[in-house]
C-alpha cells in the first residue's frame, strides 16, 4: 500500500487547485483521474470553455466546422496546461485510473492491469457531475442522441436539432446552434421559460428566441425516441405531437457523479439528491474525507468549485471562518443571445421573504452605449430593500451582462446602499454607465 498526505479523486477545478496548493506546502499528493480527456475538469473540457468558445464564434458568424476546430484547439491547449502544471510537480503523482473506496482509509486503483491500494490522512472527492438521462422509451442509445458533453464533438452542424429540456443548459445550446444556422426545437414540461427568473425578463427571453425562429413545445414531455435508420430521429411527445430532427440533445440536468466510487464500503453518507453529504466546511460524515465541487450538490459552477477549495484550505490551515454559510450572492449567467445574468432575489422572491421593495428597471435600448455596440435588446432590473436601501438582487438581460453582474455582486457583498452604484462615475461610452439610471429608484 502506498501512503500519501492527500488523495484527490477527480482533476476538476477544486481538485487541481487544491493539489497544487498542497504540493507547495510539501504535501505528497495522489491525483486520480479516470478519464484523461478530463484533465482540468468538465468546465475546461466539455462545458464552460468549449460552449462559450462556440457561442463566441456563432455570434461572429464563423462556420460551424471552423468553430469546432478552434474549440478543439482551445480545449486541448488548456487541458495540456492543466496536466503539466501538476505532472511537472515532484510532490504530485497522477494516476490514470478509476478510484474505488475499499474502506474509509483505503482507495483502490488499477494501473497497467494491476490493482494498487493507496491511503492518505486526507482524501478529497472531486468527481463532479454527469448528465441526467430521463426515463424514456425507444432508441436512447442512437448515435443521433447526445448529451451536453457529447453534442459539441459533432463535426457537422445538424440541420434540425431537437432539445429535450428548456432549462439553462438547453437554452444556451438552443441559442448557440440556432446562431450557427440549425433549426432548433425545444421541448419543455413547463408552461413558459425559466420559471425561477423574473417573469418580465423570462417573457423577453421567450420573445427574443421566438424572433430567432427557435420553436418551443411547452407543457410537453418527450416520451419516446425513434431512430428512423436514415438521418432522422422522431420524438413522440406527451401531447401526441411528434418532432423530427437530425440530432437530439438531452438537456435534462446533471447529477452528482458517485457511481462506482465504492462509497458503500465507507460510512460516507449521501443526501437525498444523491450528492455526497457534507458539513459547512465540506467534511463528509468521515472526518478525514471531504467533498468538493458538483459531487457535493448545490450550484454547479466552476467558480463555486474554486470557492470550495478556499473553504477547505481555510479549514486545514486557516481559522475556519470561511464556510458554506459565509458564501453569499453567487452570480450566474446564461449565455443565450443576448445573455442573462442574475444575482440575489427577484422581486417576487424578495416579497415572499417579507421585504418591502422598490424596483429599478432600465430598457437597454434607452442607453446610448447600446447604440454604439449596435445591440438594443434586453432589459435590466434591480430589487432594493426599501427600509435599508441595500440591493437584494439584479436580473440583467442584455449585452455585457456577465461582466456587469459582478459589479452588483461586489456592492451586495459590501452591503453598500444602491446609491453606491448609482452615484459612481463610470467611463464612457460603456454599458456599466447604465447603473447611473438603473439605480435611480
Amino acid at each position: 500500500m502506498t501512503t500519501y498526505d492527500a488523495i484527490i479523486i477527480g482533476f476538476g477545478k477544486a481538485g487541481k487547485t487544491l493539489a497544487g496548493d498542497l504540493a507547495k506546502r510539501d504535501w505528497s499528493v495522489a491525483m486520480i483521474e479516470k478519464v484523461p480527456s478530463m484533465y482540468g475538469g468538465i468546465c475546461i473540457n466539455a462545458a464552460c470553455i468549449p460552449t462559450k468558445t462556440l457561442d463566441h464564434d456563432a455570434l461572429n458568424q464563423i462556420s460551424y466546422a471552423d468553430a469546432i476546430e478552434r474549440k478543439d484547439y482551445v480545449v486541448e491547449k488548456l487541458r495540456t496546461n492543466n496536466y503539466n502544471n501538476l505532472a511537472d510537480n515532484d510532490h504530485v503523482t497522477i494516476y490514470d485510473s478509476e478510484a474505488r473506496f475499499k474502506s474509509d482509509k483505503e482507495v483502490e486503483i488499477e494501473v497497467n492491469g494491476k490493482k494498487e491500494a493507496l491511503t492518505a490522512e486526507h482524501i478529497f472527492i472531486n468527481t463532479g457531475s454527469t448528465s441526467n438521462i430521463p426515463p424514456m422509451e425507444g432508441d436512447l442509445n442512437s448515435s443521433k442522441v447526445y448529451t451536453s458533453t457529447t453534442l459539441i464533438d459533432r463535426k457537422e452542424l445538424p440541420e434540425q436539432l431537437a432539445i429535450i429540456g428548456g432549462g439553462y443548459i438547453g437554452l444556451e445550446y438552443a441559442s448557440i446552434y440556432q446562431n450557427f444556422g440549425a433549426k432548433v426545437t425545444v421541448i419543455t414540461p413547463d408552461d413558459g421559460l425559466l420559471p425561477d427568473e423574473d417573469r418580465q425578463i423570462a417573457e423577453e427571453i421567450r420573445k427574443e428566441m421566438k424572433q430567432k425562429e427557435i420553436r418551443f413545445h411547452f407543457n410537453a414531455k418527450a416520451e419516446k425516441i425513434t431512430d428512423e435508420n436514415n438521418d432522422k430521429v422522431t420524438l413522440t411527445l406527451s401531447n401526441d405531437e411528434t418532432v423530427s430532427a437530425n440530432a437530439v440533445l438531452l438537456a435534462t440536468g446533471r447529477k452528482p457523479n458517485v457511481e462506482n466510487l465504492g462509497l458503500e464500503n465507507t460510512i460516507v453518507k449521501l443526501a437525498e439528491d444523491g450528492s455526497v453529504q457534507v458539513n459547512d466546511h465540506l467534511e463528509t460524515t468521515v472526518n478525514h474525507i471531504w467533498a468538493l465541487g458538483d459531487v457535493k450538490g448545490g450550484m454547479q459552477f466552476t467558480y463555486v468549485s474554486l470557492d470550495d477549495y478556499r473553504i477547505v484550505m481555510d479549514a486545514l490551515f486557516g481559522n475556519k471562518k470561511r464556510s458554506l454559510k459565509t458564501r453569499q450572492n453567487v452570480p450566474y449567467s446564461i449565455f443565450i443571445d443576448p445573455p442573462l445574468s442574475r444575482v440575489g432575489l427577484t422581486a417576487k422572491e424578495a416579497e415572499e421573504k417579507g421585504y418591502e421593495i422598490e424596483e429599478g428597471k432600465f430598457p437597454v435600448a434607452s442607453h446610448p452605449p447600446a447604440h454604439v455596440i449596435d445591440d438594443l435588446r434586453g432589459v435590466f432590473k434591480v430589487v432594493i430593500d426599501k427600509k435599508t436601501d441595500k440591493i437584494l438582487g439584479a436580473s440583467l438581460f442584455g449585452p455585457e451582462s456577465p461582466e456587469l453582474i459582478n459589479l452588483v455582486k461586489m456592492a451586495m457583498d459590501l452591503e453598500a446602499p444602491y446609491t453606491f452604484l448609482r452615484d459612481k462615475m463610470y467611463n464612457h461610452p460603456v454599458m456599466s454607465e447604465s447603473f447611473n439610471t438603473l439605480f435611480t429608484i
